[in-house]
């Protein structure tokens, strides 16, 4: 059985037979898809997560969306201050 890689920048699966397997002088290791790919990374030296059409860009979105959904918490008023306030709205009223 052949081994299916991913790409290292935009996370879409490579063929076999296709794609370019680029090694760096300190061991790693990366995969492309397509010179596409090759240059963002390695030319322009952008980020996957910053480039709209990578999975790893859907990733984020993905993540960053499930964050909008949770409610903000309640900023805490220590008792101090709290007890205050409320000694101070007593007086305006009478």
């Amino acid at each position: 059985m052949v081994e299916r890689r991913v790409c290292s920048f935009c996370g879409g699966e490579i063929e076999p037979g296709t794609g370019k397997m680029y090694v760096k002088n300190d061991g790693t290791v990366y995969y492309f898809c397509s010179s596409k790919c090759q240059k963002n990374m390695l030319v322009l030296k952008r980020s996957p997560r910053r480039v709209r059409w990578t999975a790893k860009y859907e990733k984020t979105v993905a993540h960053d969306k499930e964050t909008e959904k949770k409610p903000a918490a309640k900023k805490k008023v220590p008792l101090k201050k709290a007890l205050k306030k409320e000694g101070s709205e007593k007086e305006k009223e009478e």
